[in-house]
């Protein structure tokens, strides 16, 4: 990982921490989920760079190095819609692709919607483009992990029990799963994980040591605001329909394949009336944290896009 650059640059008075590796003309951003930072695309940031693309990831505000958004109470996807749109300006990118990953995917695709000359293609790991719905999860449980998250104190009582590194951990596990993460009514989220549980066999004590690192200088708090806690603002885009290419990587194990109506979304073809140029992939053995755990196969999907698109344009 020594090849890839670190370096700081304020945009939008804030200081953020980007990763970067590669000098081609070409640019792949990659945009990070919860719970990790830049480094959850080191895999895909060297192939990428290795096939001549400069590849960029910021830590986003809130995360890692990066520095927390000044009113965590006015946290927004927008700002990270906005912060890439910066990020851009700053390099002096007129275009490029972008790579999302779980609530990553989101401000991708907003993106897509608001700025839709600054992109060159999307590429999605795990989440479809889904009009925002304020009532989506309302079938779900009260110990639904996000029910949980979004209650005012509930997962800081929860985290407190245990050092950083051990949330992180379980959390991580938690989201290795193909099963929704729901407790019992007498329980908490972390009590979902057994403590001999290991880590996934393709996270190693080395990384779990960097993620722990980062999150014990960012704590939960802030990255989880935009994502799980923050108030939604009022989506007003009339039948939003993403028309840039997009290449989504479906994970067989994924445990947000489980949640209300994303399977029939996907196999009933609803989805091409969401995103009009689609192509759909899947690993069937794939987990939440596909570019870690399966990071060639995932590395082959992406160059394979990028090259296709370079081609066409």
């Amino acid at each position: 990982m020594d090849q890839i650059q670190h370096k700081y640059v304020n945009i939008r008075g804030m200081k953020l921490h980007i990763a970067e590796i590669g000098t081609g003309s070409l640019v792949v951003v990659f945009i990070h989920g919860f719970p990790e930072i830049w480094y959850s695309w080191r895999h895909q940031m060297i192939a990428v760079a290795n096939g001549g693309y400069h590849a960029i990831a910021p830590d986003l505000r809130g995360y890692g190095l990066s520095e927390h958004h000044p009113d965590l109470e006015k946290a927004s996807f927008d700002d990270f819609v906005e912060d890439t749109i910066a990020i851009l300006d700053y390099f002096q990118i007129e275009k490029a692709f972008l790579v999302g990953k779980d609530f990553g995917s989101w401000p991708v695709y907003l993106l897509s919607l608001l700025h839709p000359t600054r992109i060159s293609g999307i590429v999605s790991l795990g989440v479809p483009f889904l009009p925002p719905r304020p009532l989506r999860y309302k079938d779900l449980p009260e110990g639904f992990y996000i029910h949980r998250w979004k209650e005012p104190g509930r997962a800081e009582a929860d985290f407190s029990r245990f050092d950083v590194k051990t949330v992180w951990r379980n959390i991580y596990i938690l989201f290795s799963r193909n099963e929704i993460p729901i407790a019992d009514k007498d329980k908490e989220i972390m009590d979902l994980v057994d403590p001999s549980t290991p880590l996934p066999s393709w996270l190693s004590n080395e990384d779990l040591a960097i993620y722990a690192k980062a999150y014990e200088k960012s704590g939960f708090d802030s990255p989880m605001r935009a994502p799980y806690k923050g108030l939604r603002k009022e989506f007003t885009i009339r039948n939003p329909k993403v028309q840039a290419p997009v290449l989504l990587i479906m994970s067989g194990q994924d445990y947000f394949l489980k949640f209300p109506g994303i399977e029939d979304y996907l196999t009933s073809g609803k989805v091409r009336e969401r995103m009009s140029d689609l192509e759909i992939k899947t690993l069937p053995e794939g987990t939440h944290f596909v570019q870690e755990q399966f990071p060639d196969q995932v590395n082959q999907l992406i160059i394979d896009f990028l090259e296709k698109q370079v081609r066409s344009s």
